[in-house]
């Protein structure tokens, strides 16, 4: 476990990069990382699907940036508690998903199991790329496999 530095409440991007304070928590940072997210996708959920992919897009880009300035001044690659990655990730799982609590709560939950166990290539790009974009690129896969599911899910229901 790494301790969430004092940091996180005095640097902008820091504190972003912590998941705006929620990576701070001593166990399951990941987890409350994404439950923080949830609030977010609730005001973003009624926006057209262009204008909600475009919100996504400039949180990955941002969050290269954030994630990898944070991971270097900390000096540890993917510190526990950098879970802007898991915002991000959330967010792309509950792209164009009908909103309702539930699917709201499935999605925290589906998410939460791909990024945890990371199927391939999840693993893959978690071990081999660097950087503030190693740390975004695995949550977004996850997403992904999180978001196929879901549409699947709804799909056959």
């Amino acid at each position: 476990m790494n301790r969430a530095p004092k940091s996180v409440w005095r640097r902008p991007t820091h504190f972003f990069a912590f998941g705006l304070g929620s990576g701070t928590v001593p166990w399951a940072p990941g987890t409350f990382g994404t439950l923080a997210a949830i609030p977010f996708y609730w005001m973003m959920a009624d926006l057209p699907l262009g204008w909600y992919l475009s919100i996504c897009f400039v949180a990955f880009v941002v969050g290269v940036w954030l994630c990898d300035k944070t991971s270097h001044d900390l000096g540890v690659h993917d510190h526990s508690g950098i879970v802007w990655d898991e915002f991000v990730g959330y967010w792309l799982t509950m792209a164009a998903v009908p909103f309702s609590w539930e699917a709201a709560l499935w999605g925290f939950v589906v998410f939460r199991i791909f990024d945890v166990f990371k199927p391939w290539p999840i693993r893959w790009a978690d071990r081999r790329v660097a950087g503030g974009f190693g740390i975004m690129i695995d949550d977004v896969m996850a997403g992904g496999y999180a978001w196929s599911t879901m549409h699947l899910w709804f799909w056959l229901h």
